[in-house]
């Protein structure tokens, strides 16, 4: 009896390899491997192998190693302060465990390589709040009430657990709101920075670059304000791009000159249909010269918009910072406008970072301040307790984050009908692929590099990671 199951088995192995390898039916492809994420979820970010198939008719994807673009610098999310408290909440083994999965490049980790977070309450914390809140009509020009004592809460322990996974992990900070009593409106909601306190602010700033890097928190990037043209939320802040240059280049700059503070400093950070903001300043010769780039979100304009703040100032960089995705989920067509536009869009037009809007929420989209906090927002985790469901924006970033590592290069691939595409060089010589279909049905297509060649299918709304092994690596 034994003799004959291995007789049916060996007969099975052979049959199916048999199969795989006949002719030009079904071959896999050496040396490349892919990860798919299907509309129907029947696939959900899950290695496949790369069957060859080919036709004289499919378009051909193809990828130029010595023309170069930007270098990246990460993908991942804003970890807001209701993230935060969601994620600390777990129990220590299970927390562990989520963070090895998100910020891990081993093994099923994702490797999400950079953090955007909130200077102070964002609109999906519990409650609104600065680090130098002081009672109505009393200021405090020395800052001497200035504590981190809300974030030492949740945020800067889960941080630090974050750090001792991803060591290199970058981190960007973006106020909503000066304090209060900075404000020409006194209030946490809209209001704009009085010029007086233009100085204070600028101390603010630098204070909480300070004092997060004696928690072992180094901030990378600054922005000045988050989405400073929407003074509606909770907490928010208008200020006009002549205050933004006015604020750089009289206080802000000299002080993280004079002090040594190497943090980026980051213009805008709001939608693609107002590049007039971020060029009017770094047309200001006095300001530009402290400046790194411009950040960008897309709830307004075109992606193809932020391109063209590169092309008049492209000694500077740009980063695309946010966008939500409103619950509940439209998995297909969120997935595949999310990778259109961020993961391929931003990357095509120089952005240097691609950072979805936010890392997670609880079933009712909790927690959000009141009265102008985003109450349909949705994570990227659904965390209730101890269990952790992945929305979209999970497996939007996974497509890119795991494999295109900070330092990778974007490099030269052409625009085929109905599958856009953007590829990368990593450090480590592979080049990575990122395509998607667009279109109502199965699309075959070649990819040739410098060094190899293959042809395959994706069916209709999929998107895939290619990794592709180079010559000599």
């Amino acid at each position: 009896m034994k003799k004959i199951l291995l007789s049916i088995l060996v007969m099975f192995v052979l049959f199916s390899c048999q199969w795989v390898n006949s002719g030009d039916r079904s071959k896999v492809v050496e040396g490349v491997s892919m990860f798919l994420t299907t509309p129907d979820e029947k696939f959900l970010f899950s290695e496949q192998a790369v069957l060859a198939d080919s036709s004289n008719d499919w378009q051909v994807i193809v990828i130029d190693q010595s023309v170069t673009y930007q270098t990246m610098d990460g993908f991942g999310y804003t970890l807001t302060g209701g993230s935060a408290r969601l994620m600390h909440s777990m129990s220590a083994e299970k927390q562990q465990a989520l963070l090895q999965q998100l910020f891990s490049s081993e093994g099923k980790g994702i490797g999400v390589s950079y953090l955007r977070l909130s200077i102070g309450a964002s609109d999906l914390s519990d409650s609104v709040f600065t680090y130098n809140d002081m009672p109505a009509g009393v200021t405090d020009l020395s800052l001497e009430k200035f504590s981190l004592g809300p974030d030492l809460m949740h945020l800067i322990p889960v941080l630090q657990a974050i750090k001792a996974i991803q060591p290199d992990i970058q981190l960007m900070g973006s106020p909503w709101s000066a304090p209060a009593w900075m404000k020409d409106n006194g209030k946490m909601i809209g209001g704009s920075l009085k010029h007086e306190y233009f100085e204070e602010y600028a101390r603010y700033l630098a204070r909480y670059i300070g004092e997060m890097a004696a928690h072992g928190l180094k901030i990378d990037a600054l922005t000045i304000q988050n989405e400073p043209l929407h003074p509606g939320n909770n907490p928010s802040m208008y200020m006009s791009a002549d205050d933004q240059a006015l604020f750089i280049k009289t206080h802000l700059g000299p002080l993280f000159e004079r002090e040594g503070i190497d943090t980026k400093i980051i213009i805008y950070d709001h939608n693609a249909d107002r590049i007039d903001y971020p060029i009017a300043i770094l047309d200001d010769p006095e300001a530009r010269k402290y400046v790194d780039g411009s950040a960008f979100h897309l709830y307004g304009g075109h992606v193809n918009d932020i391109g063209k703040v590169h092309e008049a100032h492209p000694d500077k960089h740009l980063y695309f910072t946010e966008q939500w995705i409103g619950g509940p989920a439209n998995f297909a067509g969120d997935v595949q406008w999310h990778v259109e536009n961020l993961i391929i869009g931003a990357s095509r037009n120089w952005c240097r970072t691609v950072l979805e809007w936010n890392l997670a929420a609880d079933s009712q989209y909790q927690p959000h301040t009141d009265q102008g906090g985003c109450s349909r927002c949705l994570g990227a985790l659904t965390i209730e307790g101890d269990s952790v469901s992945l929305n979209p924006a999970y497996y939007i970033i996974a497509h890119a984050s795991k494999f295109v590592r900070p330092g990778s290069v974007r490099i030269q691939s052409n625009m085929v009908d109905q599958l856009p595409n953007v590829a990368f060089l990593n450090p480590d010589g592979k080049v990575v692929l990122i395509v998607l279909n667009t279109s109502n049905e199965t699309q075959g297509f070649q990819v040739e590099t410098e060094s190899k060649t293959f042809s395959t299918k994706l069916e209709a709304g999929a998107v895939a990671t290619y990794v592709i092994e180079t010559s000599g690596k």
